[in-house]
């Protein structure tokens, strides 16, 4: 089926679902990515508006505050202000994995539970150790790393390599989608004991009532506050520790 958009040709595809925009799939993770990009920069531009010296606004203050932890996340792990150039590039990645592991509380699926947004984070991460290598010893130094201590070893260290970026990715997504998953089976399990614990009791009043998930009320909220929030914020922090430890190591030489 074709329809036509101002002028641009969008396709649906009938068999998967998923409309496409010319050759590009408009796919869930790719909508809800720019929705956290959308909700980032605005809250970046509300907290931003009239900055003053003195007499600072609340809105400044919890700026200053944002600004000045991510000074000191990257500050106290690589011993200085050598490696402030990170903080930019750590922020970013930090508050983009915050908002998308978060924002499945409003009930659409997290970016960060498809294994493509985690690859191109790490992907990024990756280029930018490797520069650095070569910036600290040289192509040379760079390649000659590899045959260290000993050639015989040369294919190991090359495996190890380009396993960083691997590791970096599935650990994030595998963390997450787990959680999205163990919701589900939460959800499932207590709608099916809700329907057969108030099927005990007998008339119509209960033919109704184990038709209704009552314990899906309450319950996996509590359970969200692990799965969904300390998860959620606990892996933007473990990525953003690696991405620091990493560049500033391949920096060091």
């Amino acid at each position: 089926m074709n329809f036509e958009v101002n002028g641009a040709k969008i396709y649906y595809l009938i068999h998967t679902g998923i409309p496409v925009l010319g050759d590009l799939p408009i796919t869930e993770t790719l909508v809800v990515s720019w929705v956290v990009m959308l909700i980032i920069t605005g809250l970046c531009i509300f907290l931003t508006r009239n900055l003053q010296v003195e007499n600072i606004s609340k809105r400044q203050a919890v700026a200053e505050m944002i600004v000045e932890a991510a000074n000191n996340l990257v500050r106290s792990n690589t011993g200085g202000t050598k490696f402030d150039w990170l903080i930019p590039l750590v922020a970013a990645i930090f508050s983009t994995s915050i908002v998308s592991n978060l924002i499945c509380l409003l009930g659409v699926r997290s970016p960060t539970a498809d294994l493509s947004t985690e690859a191109a984070w790490a992907v990024i991460v990756f280029i930018i150790i490797t520069a650095c290598k070569i910036k600290a010893g040289g192509i040379g130094g760079y390649l000659k790393g590899f045959t260290q201590p000993i050639p015989l070893l040369t294919p190991f260290n090359i495996l190890s390599e380009f396993s960083t970026p691997v590791s970096m990715a599935c650990r994030h997504f595998g963390n997450i989608l787990s959680g999205i998953v163990i919701d589900g089976l939460i959800y499932a399990a207590l709608a099916i004991a809700s329907s057969a614990l108030f099927g005990l009791i007998p008339g119509a009043v209960g033919n109704v009532l184990s038709q209704i998930p009552i314990l899906d009320v309450g319950i996996p909220a509590i359970l969200g506050v692990y799965f969904d929030w300390f998860t959620g914020c606990m892996q933007a922090f473990i990525f953003s520790m690696l991405t620091i430890m990493y560049i500033a190591n391949a920096a060091e030489g």
